[in-house]
């Protein structure tokens, strides 16, 4: 995991608009990064109205906090890493302990405790104004290095070998 790494006020704004800014439903939930550290993050989604998944109650849909604590779970993971790469995610389990109250943000922080040479292991906790007092926990698990795919081949006579097989699989051949 990183160490002797200091987060500064710079690299926040950068995980703002590189972690954040390419996910376009984060940016639609209006989600934020507050804080980070090494193997840490804190994210933020602000109240509203077009969040409520009860109409009658005013509560913050599920839906909302789960996407809230997957995106600051990664940000963690990407904290934890010598170098950035893809991650997703394999598994993450959300018990939720209370509805979210009406007209208050949310605020998620998550911890990456471990990673191998494959997997990162991470927990976290949204929460109003105090992390003592849930309303979710997490505990997930990201795939690193998850986009593995092989280049296309770069030479002519590979990009024809490339070709003629996928010609030969659209006949069924």
């Amino acid at each position: 995991m990183a160490s002797g790494f200091k987060i500064t006020p710079e690299h926040i704004a950068l995980m703002k608009d590189v972690l954040i800014e390419h996910v376009p439903h984060a940016r639609a939930l209006g989600m934020t990064v507050v804080n980070a550290a090494p193997n840490e993050a804190w994210l933020a989604v602000p109240y509203d109205e077009n969040l409520v998944g009860n109409p009658e109650t005013g509560v913050i849909h599920g839906g909302v906090i789960t996407s809230l604590l997957d995106n600051a779970c990664g940000i963690a993971v990407q904290l934890a890493l010598p170098e950035r790469m893809s991650i997703a995610t394999l598994d993450l389990r959300i018990d939720y302990m209370k509805p979210a109250t009406p007209k208050l943000d949310l605020v998620a922080h998550t911890h990456c405790y471990k990673v191998t040479a494959n997997i990162a292991f991470v927990r976290g906790t949204a929460y109003h104004t105090d992390e003592a007092d849930p309303i979710a926990t997490c505990v997930g698990t990201f795939m690193l290095a998850a986009n593995r795919t092989m280049p296309m081949p770069m030479t002519p006579e590979a990009a024809a070998e490339a070709l003629a097989m996928l010609a030969q699989k659209k006949d069924g051949s």
